[in-house]
């Protein structure tokens, strides 16, 4: 089963009414199912897409997509508008659909957001504690989220990566060595 990274959902990502969003289309290509399964969802589900969580494009949107990006020209002489779903709406959409992907997909979105919870409190806790020893297990922990979090989008060509991040009052560094 191929699993969604992120730089693949970073490229279908759009700005619309100021808020960033997937179109349906782009939704159910994520997790592999048909478009229609996307809006008999929101369909039959009114309740769980509150304001905020879906975007009813208007003809002038839709019409801007067409000129503006290549892949949206088969809308062009569609009757039905998109619908664009905020990061709210997706998350909710992932609990209703069923397909192996979605499930999937859902889990992945789950485990990431786990481990940013995660390195957030350890580094809200690294801030607090004074002992080296502890401050050097928490960076570790810290470290090893990190490359997981980011593991599949590491562009590395040699033995050793570091990655570096800059939390304004903390600064990290953390090197990751491949095993031969």
């Amino acid at each position: 089963m191929d699993i969604v990274k992120i730089e693949e959902i970073k490229n279908l990502i759009l700005e619309i009414k100021g808020q960033k969003v997937l179109l349906d289309r782009d939704v159910a290509s994520v997790y592999g199912v048909e478009t229609k399964r996307i809006n008999e969802a929101v369909k039959n589900n009114p309740d769980r897409f509150p304001e905020g969580y879906i975007i009813e494009l208007e003809d002038n949107i839709k019409n801007e997509l067409v000129e503006n990006f290549d892949r949206f020209k088969t809308l062009k002489h569609t009757t039905v508008n998109p619908k664009a779903f905020t990061e709210k709406g997706i998350y909710m959409l992932a609990t209703i659909l069923t397909s192996k992907k979605a499930i999937q997909t859902t889990i992945e979105i789950i485990e990431t957001f786990s481990k940013i919870k995660e390195l957030s409190r350890n580094i809200k806790e690294l801030s607090t504690v004074k002992d080296k020893k502890e401050q050097e297990n928490i960076m570790q922990k810290s470290g090893e989220l990190i490359a997981e979090i980011l593991d599949n989008d590491l562009q590395t060509s040699e033995e050793e990566t570091t990655i570096e991040l800059n939390f304004a009052v903390l600064k990290f560094k953390h090197t990751i060595k491949k095993k031969k």
